[in-house]
């Protein structure tokens, strides 16, 4: 691919190429920087094209006179940067608007991301690759040479063929885009698409924000698990021995715990009924009967969070912060769901002795909220059956009102177990679980978990006829929809009924949770237009829970704030149920 290239490194030449692109609707865009952090680097070059001319923005000269974020004599750029027009393409936009932010001072505006586009397009394809590269072979059949991503970008000269290599990456996203939205028009995509692109800013400025993590509480919450582990593990050791046959020399049988095979044979020996695999979810229901899973149970909850959320965690501190940076990927999974890494924020255990470590700075506060029974809420819109709608209207607990109904009783006659069991029950529709699966996760038999499952869906017909329908349609189609229009195809064998079962499953699921998504996302984005005339920053989110960090002379309308922008988004895909968001301010990410 030739491309026509000009290097610009003076305020004159910046002014007047900046000149002739401010008028245009669409600008490829992107950056070179001398790290993959911006914490750890700077940007050395900023590309713009419009398709027939590119110019590739060397910043050197200009940090050697100065501050860049703050220097008069880059507005022009700063100007056409965070406008909404021209629409910057950008691949993976997320990275470039972090280092625009942090090093230019400039919030990105007006964002097409070719990576997002192509996530969306491949609707959970997991043999898809999304990288530059392969995306451009994919939408235009040409191949892109990559080979100087990877050069020292702080030299004091760059090479004509960094500058060339920079200067095609920019020009590439002009036809590239063209191309994209072909098929994303195509595949009913456009709304979408427009949703995550609003989503791409809040998320940089989070992850720039960062999340305050107090280490010498850390530390101290460590030790006092170390602790319990040991005391859980010497237990259970003494427990399990009964079913090993041969002792050791002290008399008590060494059973490695950390293997499956050994704990599973002394499990059978001791008598009990262990299925064919020991998750979780399969073993819970034997804890009430047998005092050995329980405590086999607790020995893996707090191995678990040893080996996920060990001194690792305190490495991911940045020194000149002094708060932890997450990386979050907008699709980190086909629903539209987030996923985290580096580390896994969303995933920090939710007791109180973990979270109460995260905190607001010196002089601020957090606001916690997060959607009530969102799921149940957007499955009740989409089925429009009037008791599971009516359930959340009366304002009374959801799962003790779907108990009532289920057992023929009054609210307030409902047992805890009664609750529990519409609770596993509520959730589990949501994830299209059968009558066999119920039964494991509650211990009662194959034929009242029939006998329940039932019930429940006499009561709430239209729930049953909407999930019937969404598997159902899966087959058909091959694919299901969120509210927003976002895609996940299927595939599978006609003659494999594992996997025809596994795709109505994940049909009925995907629209949920994904809808889920869709609205967590907008309420991201509404939050942030709010969130720019104040003090309050994003730090962090897990599904449906927004966090935010606030002076603490305003969190009160930085908590309305919130509430109000989690509302609405949701108000725009569920109309028929009330949205119910629970707030609360807090030192400590605790609830």
């Amino acid at each position: 691919m030739e491309v026509y290239f000009q290097l610009i490194n003076d305020e004159e030449g910046l002014a007047k190429a900046l000149e002739e692109f401010k008028s245009e609707e669409y600008l490829g865009f992107d950056t070179e920087t001398t790290a993959l952090d911006p914490f750890d680097g700077y940007i050395r070059l900023v590309q713009l094209s419009n398709g027939k001319n590119t110019i590739v923005i060397d910043l050197k000269p200009f940090m050697d006179k100065g501050d860049i974020k703050t220097m008069p004599e880059l507005e022009g750029l700063r100007k056409i940067l965070s406008d909404e027009k021209p629409i910057k393409i950008a691949h993976n936009a997320k990275f470039d608007a972090k280092w625009t932010l942090h090093h230019l001072g400039t919030e990105l505006g007006g964002i097409f991301d070719t990576l997002i586009a192509s996530q969306l397009i491949a609707a959970g394809d997991q043999d898809r690759r999304h990288n530059l590269a392969e995306v451009t072979s994919f939408f235009l059949g040409t191949e892109l040479d990559k080979s100087e991503q990877v050069s020292d970008w702080s030299a004091d000269e760059l090479s004509h063929s960094q500058i060339e290599y920079a200067a095609k990456d920019a020009a590439t996203m002009v036809p590239l885009r063209e191309k994209i939205v072909e098929k994303l028009k195509s595949d009913g995509l456009i709304r979408v698409a427009k949703l995550e692109f609003d989503c791409v800013v809040p998320i940089a400025t989070m992850e720039l924000n960062g999340f305050y993590l107090n280490a010498d509480c850390w530390r101290e919450q460590l030790e006092k698990v170390k602790k319990e582990q040991e005391k859980i593990a010497l237990e259970l050791q003494g427990m399990l021995s009964a079913g090993v046959a041969q002792a050791s020399l002290f008399g008590v049988a060494e059973i490695n715990l950390d293997s499956k095979a050994q704990v599973t044979d002394a499990l059978k020996n001791l008598g009990v009924p262990v299925p064919e695999t020991t998750r979780g979810w399969q073993l819970q229901p034997l804890a009430k009967d047998y005092p050995v899973v329980e405590k086999l149970l607790e020995y893996r909850s707090v191995a678990k969070a040893i080996t996920s959320f060990g001194e690792t965690i305190l490495e991911f501190i940045n020194p000149e912060t002094g708060r932890i940076h997450a990386d979050f990927r907008q699709i980190g999974a086909p629903t539209g769901r987030f996923s985290c890494s580096k580390p896994n924020v969303q995933q920090i255990p939710h007791g109180e002795e973990y979270r109460k470590c995260f905190r607001a700075e010196e002089g601020n506060t957090l606001i916690i909220a997060d959607y009530s029974q969102i799921e149940l809420r957007i499955l009740a819109e989409f089925s429009n059956d009037e008791n599971f709608i009516d359930a959340f209207k009366s304002g009374e607990d959801f799962h003790s009102s779907a108990a009532a109904q289920v057992f023929n009783i009054k609210s307030e006659e409902v047992t805890p177990e009664q609750r529990s069991f519409a609770k596993r029950l509520n959730f589990g529709v949501v994830y299209g679980i059968g009558s066999q699966r119920f039964a494991l996760m509650t211990g009662v038999s194959q034929m009242e978990a029939e006998n329940i499952m039932r019930r429940y869906f006499a009561t709430y017909r239209g729930l049953d006829e909407w999930l019937r329908n969404a598997g159902n349609r899966v087959i058909q189609e091959r694919n299901a929809r969120t509210a927003s229009g976002r895609m996940m195809r299927f595939r599978f064998d006609e003659d494999d009924r594992k996997k025809i079962a596994s795709a109505k499953r994940n049909g009925k699921n995907m629209p949920i949770q994904g809808t889920s998504a869709d609205i967590l996302k907008r309420a991201l984005h509404l939050l942030h237009q709010v969130n720019t005339k104040t003090s309050a920053k994003l730090v962090n989110i897990v599904h449906d829970e927004i966090i935010v960090e606030v002076n603490e002379s305003e969190p009160e309308q930085a908590a309305r704030n919130l509430e109000q922008a989690m509302v609405s988004a949701a108000e725009e895909y569920v109309a028929k149920v009330p949205i119910k968001v629970d707030v609360e301010i807090s030192k400590e990410w605790t609830k």
